[in-house]
């Protein structure tokens, strides 16, 4: 099983993607690079190749599901696993991101002192570990 190394995390809120980044690399060890919009994640994760990326549902211009769907179009993103970042929890909505490709969906709040093994949890539970 290959260890969850690298993560994009996809996120227009400054202060939500300074949070995630410390979560993530000082908390959980991890190596990780930030976009705020779909557009530099697309870029970004066709350069970087990172293990799994964190994607946020609502961003302007280029939202969450939207930039599944191009990564997914793009030979070099298309097999990188996501899984989605939102504070919309309704359960027809989490069955809908699941059915659109996402490994899962982490709810905001996050708590960032779980963050990281909340991914890895995921991660090894999918077929992406």
């Amino acid at each position: 099983m290959q260890a969850l190394h690298r993560v994009l995390h996809v996120e227009d809120d400054p202060s939500i993607q300074e949070v995630a980044r410390i979560a993530l690399e000082v908390v959980g060890g991890m190596e990780v690079a930030s976009c705020d919009n779909g557009q530099s994640a697309l870029d970004k994760a066709a350069e970087w190749q990172p293990d799994l990326i964190l994607l946020d549902v609502m961003m302007p211009g280029i939202d969450g599901p939207t930039t599944l769907g191009k990564l997914r179009e793009q030979a070099e993103t298309r097999e990188i696993p996501v899984i989605f970042m939102t504070a919309k929890v309704q359960p027809s909505e989490l069955d809908h991101y699941r059915a659109i490709g996402a490994l899962d969906v982490v709810i905001k709040p996050f708590d960032p002192m779980t963050l990281a093994a909340q991914l890895r949890e995921i991660w090894e539970r999918s077929d992406a570990g």
